[in-house]
């Protein structure tokens, strides 16, 4: 594991996002759109996988519009500056095979052992995008048509004393483009016969449906990534609503003969930022997890808090040149690991502000959920 050190910046007041103009209206219900991209790419490997085929298949009967290409090679996807590169990469879809060096997992704590990626890229539009900066090129969403020889290649990573945790969702929500790809309903079922692995994934989508019937053996636990109802309608675009997840990961949780999935859950509070009169809306966002969540389930909670590099803003930036995502240094420290990577994360005193709030909420409405970590 990494080891990181804090150094202090300017210790000023942290800017945050302006407040909404009618804070108290009624929080919004809307689910997401499903994903339909422009094009959908496919190479020539893709389609020699029986996985390629099945995701053919998918995009044909939705009607979209399909290229075989003649490489293996993804061209043609920039534009005449970055907002043009990023609106058609947002909108294509490649199946493409993983590259041999997808086999060499990471290690992704304090989130899970290891990643494992079954795709790369997001349909959303979050402006604080974690992903900026860390995918090379236009941010098109690849999913891998090697999918199977992915999964069975996490045996490899398994260990005798415990199961080994790993997280499908470093670089992607697999849930948001689960109905073209199939992918995650596929690594569900694989993980339920494996002793030595449990799979986890997080998602700001709300299309669980065919995730109900799988028989999981409680190998694989679901995650919504929550927000603050100001931050949420600012900040993630293309997404669900903050009640359409809850009910979604409700869902999932809910026992089998309840209609429900039956699963493992978790909450993912991400990024956790300190808004104007933020006790008030992360206060209102707890209640609502307790209201969704008023039976006995087996339920954990992450915390998150926003953090950014010197690359990802300036990407960022590109993207959404107008975003209100407070990006300044000032207020923050710098966060340096081992390799000299910096990360802007909030000064010590915030950090100390905001844990033990978030802490003594949550463990005070749900006593028996325990916390997994706070970065």
């Amino acid at each position: 594991m990494q080891t990181d050190l804090f150094l202090p910046v300017l210790n000023a007041p942290v800017p945050a996002i302006a407040p909404e103009p009618d804070p108290a209206a009624a929080p919004r219900t809307h689910g997401a759109k499903l994903w339909l991209p422009k094009r959908v790419l496919f190479t020539p490997d893709a389609l020699q996988e029986e996985y390629g085929q099945q995701i053919l298949a998918r995009a044909t009967a939705l009607n979209l519009d399909v290229e075989l290409l003649k490489s293996n090679r993804l061209t043609g996807l920039r534009g005449d500056d970055e907002r043009a590169t990023y609106r058609t990469a947002k909108t294509t879809l490649a199946v493409v095979n993983a590259p041999a060096g997808a086999l060499r997992l990471q290690p992704t704590p304090p989130s899970a052992d290891y990643q494992l990626n079954l795709a790369e890229g997001c349909p959303a539009h979050c402006q604080y995008c974690y992903l900026a900066g860390s995918l090379s090129g236009p941010p098109v969403v690849r999913a891998f048509a090697n999918l199977p020889k992915l999964l069975a290649n996490t045996q490899v990573y398994e260990r005798a004393d415990r199961p080994v945790s790993f997280e499908a969702s470093c670089y992607t929500d697999v849930l948001g483009i689960e109905h073209l790809t199939g992918a995650l309903a596929e690594a569900v079922r694989y993980f339920a016969g494996r002793e030595g692995g449990r799979l986890r994934f997080v998602s700001k989508y709300d299309h669980v449906d065919s995730l109900l019937g799988l028989p999981h053996r409680g190998h694989t636990r679901a995650r919504a990534s929550l927000n603050a109802e100001p931050l949420a309608r600012q900040l993630e675009g293309g997404t669900a609503s903050i009640e359409a997840r809850l009910q979604a990961l409700r869902r999932l949780a809910l026992p089998v003969a309840q209609g429900g999935g039956g699963y493992p859950v978790g909450v993912l509070l991400a990024p956790i930022m300190p808004l104007p009169d933020w006790r008030r809306h992360y206060g209102e966002l707890l209640d609502r997890v307790r209201a969704a969540f008023d039976f006995d389930c087996d339920l954990t909670v992450e915390f998150v808090t926003h953090r950014f590099t010197p690359g990802s803003k300036q990407v960022l930036l590109g993207w959404y040149p107008g975003t209100t995502l407070d990006l300044s240094e000032t207020g923050r420290a710098v966060k340096r690991n081992k390799f000299g990577g910096v990360k802007y994360v909030y000064d010590m005193p915030t950090m100390k502000e905001l844990k033990a709030w978030f802490y003594a909420e949550w463990q005070r409405r749900f006593p028996h959920a325990p916390i997994q970590y706070w970065t």
